[in-house]
């Protein structure tokens, strides 16, 4: 278990009787770093285990090794964090300002990002102002064990969100609550034995919203999602070539896809979220020919503290190419693909290639109507 300050037995850490004030105190905190709310769990996975097993027995992770090498840590948080007792479970909403997700769907001409990469770099914004909030935790009980996650290592944050009584799973797989599921999760792991909160109902009811509007159908039953057909997998995480059945339905999503939360009845009580996520270089409404163009310096200058930097340069101008063979066969689309046809990456070449066919397929010969 990580320690903070002195050695962990020289710890003040209040007796029972003082847990019920010190979370109130800590939920306060957690309100006045911007999260929605705080909750807490035992450090135990419980029957949600066996369920990423069989997930992973599936095939359904696809080419996410690292989802199998450290299911261990993710089934016994204790040989992730040594001693961990705990799990304090928050949420940080962050939808984001600018031109409506609707409306650059709508627009073949424009590259759709999910929404939760519009800004900054959630994992750093979560984990620094979780670890203010141990900060203060800390000088509020003295040296404690702990340790802060935002989708930073193998924690199972869904589940104990929903143990916790955060939210309840989606048939998504996502973790909704009354205000919807544009938030991002973070935890503390730590060693310190507070009491656990109860968990919610679902309220999903008969709803299968999520499953149906899906473009690629990966969310093949309930709460059971096949990474290999999904958009956000696909387009992050998956660094070969996206298969040619599948691009047609990627439409104009260049980076993730929302619709299985834009079309949950829940988010329509979603809220503007953190000020930390409003959209940057006009990503929430940026032409794809302009983004083809960008060269690799651009790239990462202009996506510096970006989420989508992490997947580099062939991944993006792979993307950008099958959405620009999803759209009209305009000049400037065509353009936009020229300039990469003899492109470094024989990826980003080869869905050159396979756009520019599909663009010519959209072209009436010549004195056609």
């Amino acid at each position: 278990m990580t320690q903070t300050g002195a050695d962990a037995a020289n710890s003040t850490v209040p007796a029972a009787r003082d847990w019920a004030g010190l979370i109130a105190r800590l939920r306060g905190w957690a309100r006045e770093l911007g999260f929605a709310n705080l909750t807490i769990s035992r450090a135990e996975v419980g029957s949600a285990g066996q369920g990423l097993l069989q997930w992973l027995e599936q095939g359904y992770h696809g080419t996410m090794d690292y989802m199998a090498k450290h299911a261990p840590l993710r089934l016994d948080p204790d040989l992730l964090v040594s001693g961990v007792q705990t799990v304090l479970s928050v949420r940080l909403p962050y939808l984001p300002e600018g031109r409506s997700p609707g409306e650059v769907l709508a627009d073949a001409e424009l590259g759709y990002v999910s929404r939760y990469a519009l800004g900054r770099d959630y994992h750093k914004v979560v984990r620094n102002r979780l670890q203010k909030l141990a900060d203060r935790l800390q000088a509020e009980v003295g040296p404690f064990g702990y340790r802060v996650f935002s989708d930073s290592a193998p924690v199972m944050e869904v589940e104990f969100g929903r143990k916790s009584g955060l939210g309840w799973r989606g048939k998504h797989t996502l973790l909704l609550t009354r205000e919807g599921s544009w938030h991002f999760l973070g935890e503390i792991y730590t060693d310190l034995p507070l009491p656990p909160d109860a968990p919610v109902s679902d309220h999903c009811g008969a709803c299968t919203r999520c499953i149906e509007v899906c473009p690629t159908r990966a969310i093949v039953a309930p709460y059971e999602v096949d990474a290999r057909r999904c958009i956000s997998y696909l387009t992050i995480e998956q660094d070969g070539p996206i298969p040619e059945d599948l691009r047609p339905l990627l439409g104009n999503r260049i980076y993730g896809c929302d619709d299985c939360q834009l079309f949950c009845p829940w988010n329509r009580f979603g809220q503007l979220g953190d000020p930390d996520f409003t959209p940057r270089q006009g990503l929430d409404s940026a032409r794809l020919s302009t983004l083809m163009v960008w060269s690799e310096a651009d790239f990462l200058e202009r996506l510096a503290g970006s989420p989508i930097r992490r997947i580099g340069i062939a991944s993006w101008r792979r993307n950008i190419a099958v959405a620009l063979g999803n759209g009209p066969a305009t000049a400037e689309a065509k353009a936009a693909l020229a300039a990469r046809r003899n492109d470094d990456s024989p990826l980003v070449r080869e869905h050159v290639a396979w756009a520019q066919r599909q663009l010519e397929s959209k072209t009436p010969p010549e004195g056609g109507v």
